[in-house]
This record gives C-alpha cells, sequence and structure tokens, in this order.
C-alpha cells in the first residue's frame, strides 16, 4: 500500500478541525515556526515514538517541505501503521500560503 499524501491547501480545513499533525523536522526547525497544533516528533525519533502516531483518525504528517515527512509516513507504514498521510508542500508551502504559524515550543 502506497503512502497517501494531500496539499498543503486541503490541511487547511483539517488543522482547522482539528486533525492531529505531527512535525518530524528537528527541534530547532520546529521551534521557529510550526502549523498550529502540530506535535513534534523529530524524523530520528518516529519509531521510538510511534505510539504518537497511533489514533483511529487519519494522521497528518509534515516536515519542511514533504521529502522527511515522506520518510517517516514510510517507515510507519513498514511498522504497520497505516492510517499516516504525508503533506506535501510541508511548512514552507503552508507558510507561502499566508497561513498562521506558532513560535516556540508549545504545539499552539
Amino acid at each position: 500500500m502506497a503512502v497517501q499524501e494531500i496539499s498543503v491547501n486541503e490541511l487547511i480545513e483539517l488543522v482547522e478541525s482539528g486533525s492531529l499533525v505531527i512535525d518530524v523536522r528537528e527541534p530547532d526547525e520546529y521551534v521557529s515556526g510550526h502549523i498550529p497544533g502540530a506535535i513534534l516528533v523529530p524524523l530520528s525519533t518516529v519509531l521510538e515514538n510511534s505510539s504518537e502516531f497511533l489514533s483511529e483518525d487519519t494522521v497528518f504528517v509534515v516536515c519542511r517541505s514533504g521529502g522527511r515527512s515522506m520518510q517517516a509516513c514510510e517507515l510507519l507504514h513498514d511498522n504497520g501503521i497505516v492510517n499516516v498521510v504525508n503533506v506535501a508542500g510541508g511548512t514552507m508551502g503552508w507558510i507561502s500560503l499566508g497561513n498562521e504559524v506558532v513560535t516556540g515550543e508549545n504545539p499552539s
């Protein structure tokens, strides 16, 4: 089963409705600006924190532009967690559309 992917445009409405977004960038990138409500789980820790991705609902995975988040989704798929969707365009796409970002360590 291939990893599903959505655009940043599609993510906007999902964020507004409270969908779970997990950011797999490094902590310094996350602190400098992230999607409101996004939870930080750096790519290097995805497997040891796989419980963060366990949800009955779809989990949207984001990084800077979509590469690392796709890697995270593939790792999770390989380990039986298939409810994850990659966000193509990532945080940079989110910002380029003029959407709100949150700075600091807290999700929102």
